[in-house]
């Protein structure tokens, strides 16, 4: 009998562009590979598809997760998908968005609020917290005590509305509903930077 190895957390940094409302920024965005030595969930395909592949080193990838649908979180992702066999899953409040990046692809599939992934034998569930984009979601992992936050939180506090299909007051209501209501300990992996936890992101969320 086969022994999987322990469920564990993996960080993948890649370099490339953002580009929204006429702008493009230089950007560092962080990759996670969620799983054990078997099978792995991939969030975020960013920029570069033959670094995140070489990452999951020859384990299935259950799925290729946009936490939203800005360009340097899903570039990647038709590329992955074709490398890995894995359906790319977003919200589908993010199609427009998606589609500014790959009109002739549409993802394969959608993430809804409650709706739960599994992989390596521990479930993620996916909260929708609009805000950053409409269809923006997190991924709370409650057995790792961990929660996959994309560009919704950020250690500092809540990420950036200043730009089409964002809202300041929905990712703030966002944040106080759905992420600030999780235990204190709560390690936030975000979309770029450093950790951070709930309890240290709750005084940077202005209350209601």
């Amino acid at each position: 009998m086969s022994v999987r190895g322990a469920v564990r957390v993996e960080r993948v940094v890649t370099s490339g562009t953002f580009s929204l409302d006429g702008e493009t920024f230089g950007v560092d965005n962080n990759v996670w590979l969620i799983g054990d030595d078997e099978e792995v969930l991939v969030v975020d395909a960013a920029h570069d598809a033959a670094a995140i592949h070489r990452a999951v080193a020859g384990r299935r990838v259950t799925a290729v997760v946009c936490t939203h649908a800005h360009d340097d979180h899903i570039d990647a992702a038709p590329a992955l998908s074709a490398l890995t066999d894995a359906p790319v899953l977003l919200h589908p409040d993010d199609n427009e968005l998606w589609s500014l990046t790959h009109p002739d692809r549409a993802p394969d599939g959608e993430l809804a609020d409650g709706r739960t992934l599994m992989v390596a034998g521990i479930a993620l569930r996916v909260l929708h917290t609009p805000g950053h984009t409409w269809g923006s979601c997190s991924l709370h992992a409650p057995s790792l005590s961990t929660v996959f936050t994309g560009d919704t939180l950020f250690h500092g506090g809540p990420g950036a509305t200043g730009r089409s299909y964002s809202d300041r007051p929905a990712i703030e209501a966002s944040l106080r509903a759905r992420l600030l209501t999780l235990p204190g300990t709560t390690v936030v992996h975000t979309g770029h930077g450093q950790d951070t936890t709930i309890a240290a992101e709750r005084p940077n969320v202005p209350a209601a």
